[in-house]
């Protein structure tokens, strides 16, 4: 564990330098108020407390944030690391190759939750003051926070294996905003498309519930959708979150960072110094 968190450490000052933390937190913190501020608009209308709502719009935010931040810090792990020629003698230390993955992802996590803490934390701030009774969200809020960094747990596995099988840097900057265009901004184009083509009709019915549940981003949305019971604030796909148990969501948000994680070792794995 000890080599682990050295590994941590020393990818946490590695961000520190380059910025990252600075540049992930002011992300976070000023789109959150600025969804704060636009986005409770409709609390009236649904009855639903500020925070819950501001929750939804937070959860949209987070599902094209998150999973960007979390591949911009990634791509860079393991190939930069082999463009450097570091990598060579980061293996020569008796460390194994699963352990210093786990550094790298504990170090990326913590700057994930701290720029997602930060920037929650100034939305829920300015809901708790212009509304007394947006206490009632706070569950919701700590549901989007751990399940932000979950998310951001599955992107950066998938940013690390990226990043071992390009072995180059500008390659794998090129298939992390492939991966994500497709993941989280075409998936659910291609999806609105069935929806539309389909009508209603049984394809709609039986495979839209898996599809979604099969794409992370989306798992994500609807389980924090649903347990901010601000369903009515959603539109489109979003307004499946009240159709689909919030334990399947919650099943799929905890298997893909397992999955992103195994992914990545192996691919690790087969990389030569």
């Amino acid at each position: 564990m000890s080599r682990i968190l050295a590994i941590a450490g020393a990818e946490f000052r590695i961000a520190l330098r380059n910025r990252w933390v600075a540049i992930a937190t002011l992300m976070m913190v000023l789109f959150a108020l600025v969804l704060a501020a636009a986005g409770a608009a409709p609390t009236g209308d649904i009855g639903a407390d500020r925070l819950s709502v501001t929750v939804a719009s937070l959860t949209s935010l987070s599902v094209y944030l998150v999973p960007l931040l979390a591949l911009l810090m990634s791509f860079d792990a393991l190939a930069g690391e082999v463009e450097r020629g570091t990598l060579p003698l980061l293996l020569t230390y008796p460390i194994s190759r699963l352990q210093i993955l786990l550094g790298k992802l504990i170090a990326h996590l913590a700057i994930l939750a701290l720029a997602c803490g930060l920037g929650y934390g100034a939305a829920a701030g300015l809901a708790l003051w212009s509304d007394p009774g947006a206490l009632a969200g706070l569950a919701s809020l700590w549901r989007l926070v751990w399940s932000s960094v979950v998310l951001g747990a599955t992107f950066l596995g998938a940013g690390y294996a990226l990043s071992a099988l390009s072995r180059r840097p500008s390659g794998a900057a090129g298939l992390a905003i492939g991966l994500w265009l497709g993941v989280v901004v075409l998936y659910d184009l291609a999806l609105l498309a069935l929806i539309v083509s389909d009508g209603g009709g049984a394809l709609t019915t039986r495979a839209l519930p898996v599809a979604l549940l099969a794409n992370p981003a989306d798992a994500f949305r609807l389980f924090n959708l649903a347990a901010a019971e601000a369903v009515a604030a959603a539109g489109g796909i979003n307004s499946a979150a009240g159709a689909i148990p919030l334990w399947q969501s919650a099943a799929s948000i905890l298997l893909w960072p397992l999955a992103g994680i195994l992914l990545a070792w192996a691919a690790f794995r087969k990389v030569t110094p």
